[in-house]
């Protein structure tokens, strides 16, 4: 396809259960990038779907994340989620820099040490679920609970603010034309909050990690206040978002998969490639995430990006590539250990992709453990699934054991 063809509209607003887009799906059939237009912004871009594809864009130079800023871009969502000033939208050097310094407080062994907490905190919640007894909802009792909690008390927030971190939260995530403003008041509210936070942790330094990223040194090269205090709001953005719907969707495939809840119970020792196998397999959002503007003109797999064009890579259907999954639509235990793109690829994959898999391994380990018995309390058709925004999640998962 070639830039003269009339852009697809694609509402992307596909959601019943954890179904692939049938949108995504044939888009992901053809032959080379494909010109789209989405519900916001006043531009087309162009959609890159295959794997190889997707990470020559998430590593070349020429397609920048920077470069959007400042310009009403193709989105989902009314209100930009991302911050001017977010890592996010950062191009290198700057934000190889900020992510150097930001990742010291991510590393395997920092968050080896997080993890007691993440254990007590999922069993102080599994607690509560066993003594209300079945049937209980899962989402309320520990995959939506458990992220929020985590990441909160990592950053050191008092509990009796995270209420308000999780409203502005949710706000911003919202994909309906109305609620702009609020989103809007969200993110404003957010960004005060932790520009406040920031400064109270540089006079008074604790355990938690704004203070640990405070601390992180690259000879004189440190974050400033302002990085800091967006880089805080990303984690907590990115803390309540993937990891809340991850463990929802991989609960849901197991309470509806017996031969893989069988398989994790009988072989625990498999439980991190297997939770890699099946973040690869869900489709966690709708749609597309943040673009890149090209900078010059660029040839991309049989399509011509010029100077200024918008480009989005789909990182769900890289996941279901053919070419690099074999059987893709499969969930396979035994597939062999393949970086996926779920936690995002080359500068802009995720620096607290640690942080993540610990609280997956943690929630779905300690499930398993406990609740031998668990079963899904409803008929899979009975689940209802998140429309509102731009993930894909059961609102309850109503569970006996």
């Amino acid at each position: 396809m070639t830039e003269d063809n009339e852009p697809i509209t694609c509402s992307f607003d596909f959601s019943e259960a954890l179904e692939f887009d049938p949108a995504l799906a044939d888009l992901m059939h053809l032959s080379s990038p494909t010109r789209i237009r989405l519900r916001y912004g006043d531009a087309d871009a162009w959609l890159v779907t295959g794997f190889e594809a997707v990470k020559q864009v998430t590593t070349d130079h020429r397609l920048s994340r920077a470069g959007i800023i400042g310009h009403d871009y193709p989105r989902m969502t009314p209100e930009p989620i991302v911050s001017p000033e977010s890592v996010n939208v950062m191009d290198p050097p700057h934000s190889t820099r900020v992510r150097r310094l930001a990742s010291q407080a991510f590393t395997q062994q920092h968050v080896e040490g997080m993890r007691h907490r993440i254990v007590h905190l999922a069993d102080l919640l599994l607690d509560e679920m066993e003594q209300e007894g079945p049937p209980a909802d899962l989402v309320q009792h520990l995959s939506n609970t458990l992220p929020k909690h985590t990441i909160l008390d990592l950053l050191g927030i008092e509990r009796q603010e995270w209420p308000r971190i999780e409203e502005s939260v949710h706000q911003l995530l919202v994909v309906g034309a109305d609620s702009k403003q609020s989103a809007a008041s969200a993110k404003a509210d957010l960004t005060a909050y932790f520009a406040k936070l920031v400064e109270q942790r540089r006079n008074s330094p604790g355990t938690d990690l704004i203070s640990a990223m405070a601390a992180a040194r690259d000879g004189e090269e440190q974050l400033d206040d302002k990085e800091l205090a967006v880089m805080a709001l990303t984690l907590a953005l990115s803390g309540q978002d993937t990891a809340t719907c991850q463990i929802s969707d991989i609960a849901y495939l197991l309470l509806t998969r017996p031969a893989l809840m069988e398989h994790l119970r009988c072989r625990p020792e498999t439980l991190t490639d297997v939770l890699h196998e099946m973040l690869r397999y869900i489709p966690f959002r709708k749609g597309v995430g943040i673009p890149r503007v090209a900078l010059e003109d660029v040839e991309l797999d049989g399509a011509r990006i010029r100077a200024g064009d918008f480009v989005h890579v789909s990182y769900l259907t890289a996941n279901r590539d053919p070419e690099r999954f074999p059987d893709p639509h499969v969930i396979d235990v035994d597939r062999p250990n393949s970086p996926h793109m779920t936690f995002g690829w080359g500068g802009h994959r995720c620096i607290a992709m640690p942080l993540a898999m610990a609280e997956l391994e943690v929630a779905i380990g300690r499930l398993i453990e406990r609740f031998p018995g668990l079963r899904l309390a409803v008929p899979p058709e009975e689940v209802r699934w998140d429309t509102e925004t731009i993930r894909r999640f059961p609102l309850q998962l109503p569970v006996a054991w």
